[in-house]
């Protein structure tokens, strides 16, 4: 009997290997919106096999039974169930059906292919929620504030056992012990980097203003080689509050239509389905999709109070799985409401769970964003009264991020994981190796352009930037150029930045050197906002006539491909003393004095247009300029050296006016320059948006010709705001002009409804660039005495504005845009460019 038994466990061994082992594989989707389902509980009944299906609705999982019974479940469905055998190797598909809802004695069904806005009661009750929606609005009292707990973390996804045996993680075997589970789907993660915010908001509806006073704040962790204020900001704009009741919802710098928007109903498809108990309470489960799946809008559901009052206890919604929207493979959002004594509503919590993609097929970026508000009142504070006496909108102390780690355990409003906040400690070892600690090095200088010296945490200078270390043009040949600037690091209020530069064929020197005073402390950088400072600045370098790079260098080498020969080129010289003062209000202003002297060139002789057709080697002028800047909720990422605007959706009002007089400092001329400008994004909802730049300006005096307006052609391949693709420089002289710059992104609204195109998520764009322009008879040397004679080629403008249109396609490969432009006015004219492609790289969501 022994021997039998040993004879029999050994046969079961060794046939073990060898049993057969089959796939169960499928994916889950809604039968109503046809979406995946995704982290659906999938299993074998009466077994423990099984598991989740991932964010595309996909499930896979290995059994050694031929057959058994697959269970398919999910809160809100009718649950699945069907006898499969896995020996057959199908891939099995399923479409869950909502479960349904009787309201009023009417049973709603969900039958997609038939589906009417008339006479449809899941339509008729959104109508009065949209009418409703401002019942209950916190925003409709006089006042309150909320305490607020915000965690943000961001995490290599999948981080499994597999990834170990590449080489990358090999080298980090520590990486492991900092390895998390994801509360949302269950599989492993590694955060990369954690935020974490202690604030309180207060809002007050006359004279309506929004505060939040920031108690304590830190960050650690890749993104720390950034700019901690740029990165603040556009966080604030990619993953920012969300407020349903409003017609569109911003998030990944894009505008998204609210499942409670007025145009909703015409944007959406809406059902009753079942009861649900939310909270203790009876609640009806309202489901949503778009019409089109590739529009930017959600798919999910608002659990609804049964009370007549159309509250919404809780939210659950998610982008659609064909949305055409870059990087973002997933996203859901989560919000639950409560109730203050009189009825008022109040958010309690929120989510956003996303997961970005660079590329198909990648384990991508997790990121969850988690924000806990608590302790609501609505009567004002002693606190809140002193916020509203300050002019920021975010008050925050020079000691905010440096709390302990008893200070957050005291002080969070929700529980988290010690390895959520120990990225710091994970970071500091991972720099502890040289391989990560260069690479990371290099990405910060591919990132910002500049070499932090001596130190990489807090760095007292900035050697940059490495773009325009070596270029090229007509008048200096081959340029290389060195520069740098300091940091608060060295000193938060002196501040030093310049440049030295050679051309090897004029053998010139140029240079900057500037030094700044700011009368505010700065974290990192001197052109934090807000900037109220004192500058002092010396300017020799070359001038190249009618090309002014509003977000980048002159000199950067990637504009040195021309499509015209760029020979407008002299020397110019400019000392100048600045004041800088902004408001948090986003009013600014600007007074500067100048000593400018324009010097002549080969390319570009002065010559006085009179009977001995004389040679003038330069011109001084001596200057004050005032420069007036409105732009409220203006938001910008923050770089060393300059600022990008994170959003447009803040209209900027400018107002400038330069004045000279002759006979002071040097000066030879007396002139008045007046300038005013208006920006703005206005969105239409689903159908894109349009950025619209209005300009108008006016020399009053007669000037020679460097001292008028010479519109801003772009010589390069490249796409360039406010310039002009097929103008040459210096092509039009005016003294006064009006231009405009619009450009209409359309977000692949035609696209999308094409079914070839939308599978590759092309957007289209429009644009129209032109100025209207004149030149008095005072300014024009053909007219008049004294003044330089043009150079060859420039010409004036008669009753027709100059004027280019352009049809383009961006998201090419989710990165390039394409514009072919024509230009419709003074074809005629010699040695011009009538049409013309145009490239850029252009990374959005």
């Amino acid at each position: 009997m022994r021997l039998f038994i040993r004879v029999f466990l050994l046969l079961q061994i060794i046939a073990l290997p060898v049993r057969a082992q089959y796939i169960v594989q499928g994916v889950v989707t809604d039968s109503l919106t046809r979406e995946p389902l995704p982290y659906t509980s999938v299993y074998l009944k009466g077994t423990t096999e099984g598991g989740m299906t991932d964010d595309k609705g996909v499930f896979f999982f290995k059994t050694y039974r031929p057959e058994a019974r697959l269970v398919i479940s999910a809160v809100g469905y009718n649950e699945y169930t069907r006898l499969i055998h896995p020996a057959r190797g199908e891939r099995i598909k399923v479409a869950l059906a909502p479960t349904t809802y009787a309201l009023n004695e009417v049973v709603v069904k969900p039958k997609r292919e038939r589906y009417k806005k008339k006479n449809n009661p899941a339509v008729e009750f959104v109508r009065k929620m949209i009418e409703h929606r401002d019942d209950y609005s916190p925003d409709e009292r006089d006042f309150w504030q909320r305490e607020r707990y915000e965690k943000m973390t961001f995490a290599i996804n999948n981080f499994d056992s597999v990834k170990q045996q590449k080489w990358l993680y090999r080298k980090f075997k520590f990486l492991t012990d900092y390895v998390d589970t994801s509360a949302v789907t269950g599989k492993p993660v590694l955060a990369v980097s954690n935020r974490e915010l202690l604030a309180t908001d207060y809002y007050r509806k006359s004279p309506h203003s929004e505060k939040q006073w920031v108690k304590a704040r830190r960050q650690a962790g890749v993104d720390e080689m950034l700019s901690q204020q740029g990165m603040e900001q556009a966080i604030s704009v990619t993953m920012t509050d969300v407020d349903i009741y409003q017609n569109n919802i911003t998030l990944f710098t894009n505008k998204f239509v609210s499942p409670l928007s007025s145009l909703g109903p015409s944007f959406y498809k809406y059902y009753l389905m079942d009861t649900l108990t939310v909270a203790g309470k009876p609640c009806v489960d309202l489901t949503f999709v778009p019409f089109n799946s590739e529009s930017f809008g959600f798919t999910g559901h608002l659990y609804v109070m049964l009370d007549s009052t159309y509250f919404v206890r809780r939210v659950v919604m998610n982008f659609p799985q064909k949305i055409n929207l870059n990087f973002v493979d997933y996203m859901k959002i989560e919000q639950d409401f409560d109730r203050a004594e009189d009825g008022t509503r109040q958010l309690m919590n929120e989510s956003i769970t996303t997961e970005f993609k660079l590329v198909d097929n990648s384990d991508g970026i997790y990121a969850k964003r988690d924000v806990y508000y608590r302790n609501y009142a609505y009567e004002p504070t002693a606190d809140a009264l002193q916020a509203f006496r300050k002019p920021e909108k975010v008050i925050e102390g020079m000691d905010s991020s440096a709390h302990s780690d008893a200070y957050w355990d005291a002080n969070r409003l929700a529980e988290v994981s010690k390895k959520e906040t120990s990225v710091d400690k994970m970071m500091a070892q991972l720099r502890s190796y040289p391989v990560y600690y260069w690479t990371e090095k290099v990405l910060k200088v591919l990132f910002t352009g500049y070499i932090p010296a001596p130190k990489e945490k807090a760095p007292l200078f900035y050697i940059g930037m490495m773009n325009t270390t070596i270029s090229g043009n007509a008048l200096e040949g081959v340029r290389v150029r060195a520069g740098g600037m300091t940091t608060a690091w060295l000193n938060p209020h002196l501040f030093g930045r310049g440049y030295v530069a050679y051309g090897f064929r004029d053998e010139r020197v140029k240079g900057l050197a500037e030094l700044e005073y700011s009368f505010h402390k700065k974290k990192e950088y001197a052109n934090e906002f807000p900037i109220h400072s004192l500058k002092l600045r010396y300017l020799s370098d070359v001038n190249q006539y009618g090309q002014h790079y509003l977000y980048t260098s002159q000199d950067n080498v990637f504009l040195a491909l021309k499509r015209q020969k760029d020979d407008r080129i002299g020397y110019q010289r400019k000392a100048e003393l600045t004041y800088t003062n902004e408001f948090h209000s986003g009013f600014s202003f600007q007074v500067t004095t100048r000593l400018r002297k324009d010097e002549s060139s080969h390319l570009i002789p002065f010559i006085r247009q009179d009977e001995d057709k004389s040679f003038v080697k330069s011109i001084s002028t001596s200057e004050l300029e005032l420069k007036l800047r409105y732009a409220p909720n203006e938001k910008f990422f923050q770089t060393q050296w300059n600022r990008f605007p994170v959003s447009l959706d803040a209209p900027v009002f400018t107002l400038t006016h330069t004045m000279a007089a002759k006979g002071v400092l040097g000066g030879d001329y007396t002139y008045h320059y007046t300038e005013a400008g208006f920006q703005k994004r206005f969105w239409f909802s689903a159908f894109g948006y349009t950025d619209v730049i209005l300009k108008a300006g006016k020399v009053w005096n007669k000037v020679p010709f460097p001292l008028l307006i010479i519109p801003n052609a772009n010589l390069s391949y490249t796409i360039q705001p406010e310039s002009y693709s097929l103008m040459n420089a210096m092509e039009f002289m005016n003294d006064e002009y009006a231009s405009w710059d619009v450009t209409y992104f359309l977000n692949g609204f035609l696209f999308n409804r094409i079914p070839l195109l939308k599978k590759l998520k092309w957007r289209e764009v429009l644009s129209c660039r032109g100025i209207y322009g004149n030149l008095s008879d005072k300014n024009n040397p053909e007219f008049s005495e004294g003044l330089f004679a043009f150079p060859a080629g420039s010409t004036t403008m008669g009753h027709t504005p100059y004027v280019e249109v352009g049809v383009g396609v961006e998201n090419i490969l989710k990165v390039l845009r394409v514009d072919y432009v024509w230009r419709l006015t003074y074809r005629d004219l010699p040695n011009i460019d009538k049409s013309g492609l145009r490239i850029s790289l252009h990374m959005t969501f």
